[in-house]
């Protein structure tokens, strides 16, 4: 269903009021008498996050009021899109930032329904004067579908239907996409096919390339482990339901590109996807066994369930040998980062910190936040092998979102910028604009960076 209609339909649409608790006794006395009464009845005061809705003189509903908190969350208007009776709705006192709640009202709306019908919100909303439809189109399909990867299952999304979605990406865009697999990966790519080799679905490298050649160079490279066993070093149960998601920094790099190639950002565009699927039989890649890069260093395995770094080295490693102007990299990478920050906030890594700053500030303002981590360099020694050029994993319990940024920051020296993003992509719980279930985080925020500097 359309949940964002047009302003033209505004003449018709019930109106709602954002008011913060301070401001609402002089808004209840700008309302008809009955409507102001009974929101008072009711015991509406402006609460942030509550909602009242006012009657007219016949009993229909003469408008909705909503409570805001003016520095809290801008996408709070979101939980409007889930609550409210049918009906089409706009903004008569607006929330500080109409286009982010617009875009919350488009994201509430989501359902994941490959498996069983979901209703749909039957609240529409206006436009909000001075928002662009078409940018909130764009980025609420985006989400979209970078949001039914990561909640489709890993029987019926593998390392194939990775490809086919990058390929179905690249044919709506008018890009080209390429992939490497069998001989050819294991030759040019031996820590992709070292990972995905004990898997009957087989690992692949996935390419697409969109824009002017001659336009500043960009390349997302986006973690797509369809599914996580832990390989040999087995996870447990528990930590194991949920790794249907270990993909979603191939879903949050998908979703970033979506946004860019539709709004024809003036850049080269890359996208490398290692698609592979972490699993266990008897040509399994095991702990102690040293595998030679494709940048030609040599790595020891620590620990097989550490495999998201494995194939982003690879993969970085093939985009840093054209010097990319700006190398991106996303991950659902560490539980470290997650013990550190939580569920809700990407950790940021990276060494320029005019890109750190831009990055954090593209964040706060589209509501798609990260915290930068220190790439703190001596602890590079945590990842010292006796057998090669280095371990992959750190050699103790400490430090281990920072020693696996560490470990990928070997592979991309020559990017002119790299920022490396350890992501969750997942809504542990419901809130406006966020649904429960899988989420493309900081996709948005890479998109805003991007429009910045290159529109």
């Amino acid at each position: 269903m359309t949940v964002l209609l047009p302003a033209a339909d505004a003449a018709s649409a019930c109106p709602i009021w954002c008011v913060a608790a301070e401001d609402w006794p002089a808004l209840a006395e700008t309302l008809p008498a009955p409507a102001a009464a009974f929101a008072r009845a009711t015991g509406f005061a402006g609460k942030p996050g509550t909602h009242g809705l006012l009657p007219d003189a016949a009993g229909g509903l003469a408008g909705v009021v909503f409570g805001i908190d003016p520095q809290g969350d801008p996408f709070a208007v979101g939980k409007l899109a889930d609550v409210l009776p049918e009906g089409l709705y706009r903004f008569a006192a607006p929330p500080p930032d109409p286009a982010l709640a617009a875009l919350a009202w488009r994201l509430s709306a989501y359902r994941f329904t490959r498996y069983r019908d979901r209703p749909a919100p039957s609240a529409r909303l206006v436009v909000p004067d001075g928002v662009d439809p078409a940018e909130i189109g764009r980025i609420g399909d985006a989400v979209t579908a970078g949001r039914h990867l990561v909640n489709t299952p890993a029987n019926d999304l593998g390392p194939a239907e990775i490809e086919t979605a990058v390929r179905t990406l690249a044919e709506r865009c008018g890009a080209a996409c390429a992939v490497v697999s069998g001989e050819a990966l294991e030759r040019d790519f031996p820590m992709i096919a070292a990972v995905g080799r004990a898997s009957d679905r087989a690992p692949r490298l996935i390419d697409l390339t969109w824009g002017d050649t001659a336009a500043p160079r960009v390349t997302l490279v986006g973690k797509g482990v369809a599914f996580d066993t832990g390989g040999l070093d087995i996870k447990p149960s528990a930590a194991m339901l949920l790794m249907k998601k270990d993909m979603a920094g191939a879903a949050a790099a998908l979703a970033a590109a979506e946004m860019v190639m539709g709004a024809g950002l003036a850049v080269r565009l890359r996208v490398l996807v290692p698609a592979v699927e972490n699993a266990i039989s008897g040509s399994a890649f095991r702990p102690g066994d040293v595998l030679r890069s494709r940048r030609g260093l040599t790595v020891e395995i620590g620990n097989t369930d550490a495999e998201g770094r494995l194939i982003l080295a690879d993969a970085l490693a093939l985009a840093d040998e054209e010097s990319p102007d700006l190398l991106i990299d996303f991950a659902t990478l560490t539980g470290a980062a997650r013990v550190a920050l939580g569920p809700d906030l990407p950790a940021l890594f990276t060494e320029d910190d005019a890109l750190a700053a831009a990055m954090a500030e593209a964040g706060r303002a589209v509501n798609d936040p990260v915290w930068r981590m220190p790439l703190w360099a001596p602890y590079a020694s945590l990842l010292d092998s006796k057998v090669a050029d280095l371990n992959h994993v750190s050699s103790g319990p400490f430090a281990g979102a920072v020693s696996a940024a560490l470990f990928l920051r070997r592979f991309a020296p020559a990017a002119k910028a790299h920022a490396h993003l350890d992501l969750y992509g997942w809504n542990p719980s419901t809130k406006p604009g966020r649904p429960e279930g899988g989420e493309v985080q900081t996709a948005r925020l890479v998109y805003e960076l991007l429009k910045r500097r290159y529109i």
